[in-house]
This record gives structure tokens, C-alpha cells and sequence, in this order.
């Protein structure tokens, strides 16, 4: 079938509302009939989606002039166009977008963006075809894509596949667009949105901090350019990776104070460092693409979790993390996971085969049965991590694993078969492996941060309460709530908690404690005052019905945990901590004495 080549046209000149007209050219086919397809989802994100509701009107006729061709809806996301022996098509169609998120198509009096997978079907069989792109917009519109500009005037792009197509977005309107060249590479910063709090020349030192330190970590780059989409929304929807580029959905206010703004970097740094893990080192399920079906793989905890562990270590040693502020998160991390009780119920690899049923279709009994496999990932790689290191004696390291993945496999574009990940990083290492991998990735044994973190010349546990908190311990029901029409609503019930174990259920709207009534706002605050071990009679409606409920509050999990210098610690953990931070060990330091009252 070669010689098949395909050409979209965009018109956001001719809006109504936010639909707007595509035609779509398809020339060179030698088949009595052909497939248009929409995707159920886009790489990136592991979940069916229906994109396709928002078309309607799809016509097929010869030629750009020729007559009506017959066309049969034949699935809910497909379309078989009968074409006659022609071998020119032209489909006419039209697409409603207004959702301003990471994989969308957006239409405005101000904007267009596109991510194709939403907008642009594909023909069937002839996924490998050449593609162009014609844009019919405002003449005072610009528009920022990494595909390659066939022409200015109308806007016009080329892509080599269907694959490169949807991997890159297409964004139009009036975006701020600056260029950084970390390492001699061009990278755009396109800012888009109205407000915002941001500096922009900040945002270039940050990010261009960001990929030196990515680039110097992995070892080289395989960009000619690369470009940060930022939209600024007050519906924040986080980021989503490309080949050569990134999308991200922001809050404008996501830039001040200095706890916003660390997610954003956050944000950028794991969307970055996508271009290496994902997009080049990649499962074999993960490209070529089969964009109708779910691609199951048990690597996802690598692809997500280790690059969320290397995002964050990358913002370490670009300095945009202080050494305490980066162990400080990794605790963070650590609380999160140990609070979910559904981490002890599936492996990380059963976590991202079933990701596409589970992670992106949450419901009131996830965290009872299941664990994010970016947590878990992220703190697996940092076990793993600093076990390479300490074995080692520092002569390697997860970032050696990186490093040689990226030689053997994402250079030359070579995808992992499963479980093969294990055997690259006993090879490099020069260890075995096998009981890591058998109790954190392929079964479901608690992680004992302490002993991990010793290698490191640390500690891990609870963070104490300060001498001069006298604050009492507020009772804990271990159930988590939302306040509905000044009601308190139930809608987690975390497994063996005190609410658990009295049959509070999802949906249960408490009214009372111990007689005194309680609102969805006041109930955390009501809690306080009953302690560890107090009874209570709850007082709640459950389908309608008012009914009392008997439960003793229990104590609270910590409220936060840290990771603290260890006494005496070895040379070689005094090695691993210098190799992994990127700074000598420090002893902790000793609280100085109260100021004395004047």
C-alpha cells in the first residue's frame, strides 16, 4: 500500500461556538474500502477516553470535487468509507473542543491547541503514512509546534507518521515565547493564558538549569529543539510528555510562594526528563502504538515512578532542591505510601499492567486496594538506588542502570521486553539483583526505609513533635470526608481504622458526635476534642436513614517523617550520601539553647 499520503486541514476561522470545520485528504489508496479512526487514547496516558464524542457531520466524497462516497458508522470510533476504486478521498467533518487540558483540543476566539489524537483521525493500515497539516487561522495568530514548517502563509507542518503527529501539539493565539539554549539547544518556553504570577526570566534560568542537569545525568541529548508548552488555567490538570515537547495545564498562581512554585519545577523536571524514559527507553508495547486497545506492559512503575524519582533528584543537583528540602519530600513520599493501606495488596508490576483500570478509574475503596504506582515507583527506585550504591561501594549507581539503557536501548530506539529490565541492571552493576526485584517490584514486602536509608549514613522515622507543643493528640477515626451542603459526607474508610472496624461506610453523612452536632467543616476541628481512645456515639444518616454508630478513636498516623543523620556513621555512608546528594554528610545539628527572657 505505499504511497499513501495524508493531509488535514484546520479551520479555526470558521468557529461556531467551539466547533469548527477539518477536512481530511487522503490520497494514493488502492482498497474498495477504508477505515477512519479515532484514538481511545493518547501515549502517556493509560486510559480509554472517549475523544470521539464531539464528532459529528463526517462526509466522504472523490477527490477534492468528485461525488459522494458511501460511508457506514462501523464502530463507535470508526468510520468505513466505500470508496469507489477511487484513490483520492476527501472527509469532511467537524469537532467540538473547549477543554483546556494536557490532551486536548481547545478552540477559542483566542486560542487553538491541539493534540491530534482528539481531532485528527487516523486511516487504518496506514498508520506510517506521511502526514501534512494545514492551519486556517487569524493572521495575527502564532503558532508554536516542534513539527517541521513546510510553509509560513497558511501555516503549514509536516509530520512522518501518524506517531510523530500525535506526539507533537500544536498551540495558536498569542502565547509569550521565549528561547533558552541550554548546551547549545534551542528550548522554548511558550507561556499561554491570561495572569499569572510568574518572572519570566526566572522561569528561563530554572528550566535551563533543569535540562543541564538532565542532560549532564543521562550523559547526552537527542534534541535538535525542544519546547515547554505552560497553560495557564484555574483548572490545574498537570502535564503531559512528548518526544520533543511537553504540555502543561497550570494554575496561573502556581509560581509564588516557593511551595508552588518547587511543583511546578517539579512538574517540568519529571515532563523533561520524559524525553529519555518513556519517549527513546521504552517498553516494546510502547510504540509502534495500537491506539484502539490498551497497551499493557508491567513497566509503567519504571516509566512513571523511576522518572519521578530522577525528576526530583535532577532538581537536587540543578540546586533548585537544598539537600534537606529534597529528603524532606522524600519523606513526604514515604508518608504517603505507608498511609495507604492498599500497598500491601499488589505488586508493582500487577500496579502498571492494570493501571488503565485502576489508577485512572479511582473509586472509594482504591485505597484500600491499591497504591499509585508513581509513589511506589518513585520510592522503589530510591531503594534500589542507594542498594546499587552501597553494594557497589559507589562504583555505580540507578543512574549507571540510566545511563546504559539509554546507550543500548533508547538511542538506537530498541524497545525492553518485559522482565528484562532486571538483567540490564545486574549486567552494569555487576550484582544480583533477583531478591530486590522479588520483594519490591514483583511482590508486595513492606519496605523498611530505615534500612535503606542507613546506607546513606541516615535515619527514617516519625518526626517528633517540638518540646514546646503541648498541643494534645486529636482522636482519629481513619475515615476521609467532604463537606456537601454543610454536611460532613464519608467518602473513604480506610481499612483496619477505628471507622472501618465500627461499619462506617462511603456516602454515611455524620450529623453528630456524642450528641453535638458537627458540619462538613467543623468535623476535623470537632475530633480534636476526643482523644486516643475515647467512645463515641456517630450520629449519621446512611441512605436517608438515621442511625448510631459506636466507635473508640484511635491515634493518629505521624504526622510527618524524616530522614536524619545517623551517629557514627560508615566511611562507605559517608561515600553514598556524598555520590546520591551531591554534598558531604553532615552530623545533624544540635538545637541551640532558648532564648533567655528578657
Amino acid at each position: 500500500m505505499a504511497g499513501v499520503q495524508v493531509r488535514y486541514r484546520i479551520d479555526a476561522t470558521a468557529r461556531d461556538g467551539h466547533r469548527t470545520r477539518f477536512s481530511m485528504e487522503v490520497s494514493g489508496l488502492r482498497q474498495p474500502t477504508v477505515d477512519v479512526v479515532v484514538p481511545s487514547w493518547v501515549p502517556g496516558s493509560y486510559h480509554l477516553v472517549n475523544y470521539v464524542r464531539g464528532f459529528r457531520d463526517l462526509r466522504a466524497r472523490a477527490g477534492p470535487n468528485g461525488p459522494s462516497l458511501p460511508v457506514d458508522r462501523s464502530g463507535a470510533s470508526r468510520w468505513t468509507i466505500h470508496t469507489a476504486d477511487h484513490a483520492d478521498l476527501t472527509i469532511d467533518y467537524t469537532v467540538y473542543g473547549h477543554e483546556m487540558v494536557t490532551e486536548a483540543f481547545d478552540l477559542t476566539p483566542e486560542h487553538l491547541f491541539v493534540n491530534a489524537a482528539l481531532c485528527l483521525p487516523f486511516v487504518d493500515g496506514h498508520l506510517d503514512a506521511p502526514i501534512e497539516v494545514e492551519l486556517q487561522v487569524p493572521p495575527d495568530w502564532k503558532v508554536v509546534t516542534e513539527l517541521e514548517e513546510v510553509r509560513a502563509r497558511p501555516p503549514t507542518y509536516r509530520a512522518k507518521d501518524y506517531d510523530e503527529l500525535v506526539d507533537s501539539p500544536i498551540d495558536a493565539g498569542h502565547p509569550l515565547v521565549v528561547t533558552l539554549r541550554p548546551h547549545g539547544i534551542p528550548h522554548r518556553l511558550s507561556i499561554c493564558g491570561e495572569g499569572g504570577n510568574y518572572e519570566v526570566h526566572r522561569l528561563e534560568e530554572d528550566l535551563g538549569k533543569i535540562v543541564d542537569a538532565t542532560i549532564r545525568m543521562v550523559g547526552d541529548s537527542p534534541l535538535a529543539a525542544y519546547t515547554f508548552f505552560v497553560h495557564l488555567s484555574d483548572v490545574p490538570d498537570g502535564g503531559l510528555e512528548h518526544a520533543t515537547s511537553n504540555s502543561g495545564v497550570v494554575p496561573r498562581t502556581s509560581f509564588e510562594p516557593r511551595e508552588r512554585y518547587e511543583w511546578f519545577l517539579g512538574l517540568e523536571s519529571h515532563e523533561y526528563f520524559h524525553l529519555y524514559n518513556v519517549k527513546r527507553i521504552r517498553p516494546k508495547v510502547l510504540g509502534p502504538f495500537d491506539y484502539t486497545r490498551e497497551n499493557y506492559t508491567g513497566m509503567l512503575w519504571w516509566m512513571e515512578g523511576t522518572t519521578d524519582y530522577f525528576s526530583d533528584l535532577v532538581l537536587r543537583r540543578a540546586g533548585l532542591y537544598t539537600p534537606s528540602r529534597f529528603l524532606e519530600l522524600e519523606a513526604k513520599y514515604a508518608k504517603g505510601l505507608l498511609e495507604t493501606p492498599g500497598r500491601r495488596s499488589l505488586s508493582l508490576e500487577e500496579l502498571s499492567r492494570i493501571a488503565w483500570v485502576d489508577y485512572y478509574r479511582q473509586y472509594e475503596e482504591t485505597p484500600n486496594q491499591s497504591i499509585s504506582y508513581y509513589v511506589k515507583g518513585h520510592l522503589v527506585s530510591m531503594c534500589l538506588d542507594l542498594e546499587i550504591r552501597h553494594r557497589t561501594e559507589t562504583a555505580a549507581s540507578l543512574e549507571t542502570v540510566l545511563q546504559v539503557l539509554w546507550r543500548e536501548y533508547g538511542k538506537p530506539g530498541r524497545g525492553l521486553a518485559e522482565g528484562e529490565l532486571q538483567a540490564v541492571a545486574e549486567r552494569e552493576t555487576g550484582l544480583g539483583l533477583d531478591e530486590f526485584f522479588a520483594r519490591y517490584v514483583r511482590g508486595t514486602t513492606e519496605i523498611d526505609f530505615d534500612r535503606f536509608a542507613r546506607y546513606a549514613g541516615l535515619t527514617f522515622s516519625p518526626k517528633p513533635k517540638p518540646a514546646d507543643d503541648t498541643s494534645p493528640t486529636p482522636g482519629y477515626l481513619g475515615l476521609h470526608h467532604r463537606e456537601v451542603g454543610g454536611l460532613c459526607r464519608v467518602t473513604q474508610v480506610l481499612q483496619d481504622t477505628p471507622a472501618h472496624r465500627a461499619g462506617v461506610s462511603p456516602g454515611d453523612e455524620i450529623v453528630a458526635l456524642n450528641g453535638s452536632k458537627v458540619t462538613g467543616t467543623s468535623f476535623p476541628k470537632d475530633l480534636e476534642g476526643y482523644p486516643p481512645g475515647t467512645p463515641l456515639d456517630l450520629a449519621l444518616f446512611r441512605r436517608g436513614f438515621l442511625r448510631h454508630v459506636a466507635v473508640t478513636t484511635g491515634t493518629p498516623p505521624p504526622e510527618k517523617y524524616e530522614f536524619t543523620p545517623v551517629e557514627g556513621p560508615t566511611d562507605l555512608a559517608k561515600r553514598v550520601y556524598q555520590s546520591w546528594i551531591g554534598v558531604a554528610w553532615e552530623p545533624a545539628k544540635t538545637p541551640g539553647p532558648a532564648p533567655r527572657p528578657s
